[in-house]
């Protein structure tokens, strides 16, 4: 890649990343209300995000075979029970994550 379609990419990733940031503030400016719907998707966004995610990390887990997907299901339950306790969603998926990766890693 030559310089100046590095120079060109960069400037492409940076008018991206800034029309992405700041479009929301002039489609709804601070003095008008916000659309009942985008309050909606607002809403139920984040918890369909999280249903797609545990979805797709199940999406290969074979439950009838090898160990039955318990490394999975217990780094799910450390998540949870982490989650009920703390209300905390970094500690939350950063604890559930080195949990898993030490049984897959070490125990199974």
């Amino acid at each position: 890649m030559t310089i100046a379609q590095q120079i060109i990419t960069v400037g492409v990733v940076v008018l991206g990343t800034m029309l992405t940031r700041f479009l929301p503030f002039f489609i709804f400016p601070a003095n008008k209300p916000t659309p009942a719907y985008i309050q909606y998707i607002g809403k139920v966004l984040p918890a369909a995000v999280i249903g797609m995610l545990v979805i797709y990390c199940f999406k290969d887990v074979r439950f009838l075979s090898g160990h039955h997907g318990l490394p999975e299901i217990l780094g799910v339950l450390v998540v949870v029970c982490l989650h009920l306790w703390k209300r905390n969603m970094l500690l939350s998926i950063a604890a559930g994550t080195c949990f898993y990766m030490v049984l897959v890693q070490l125990v199974f």
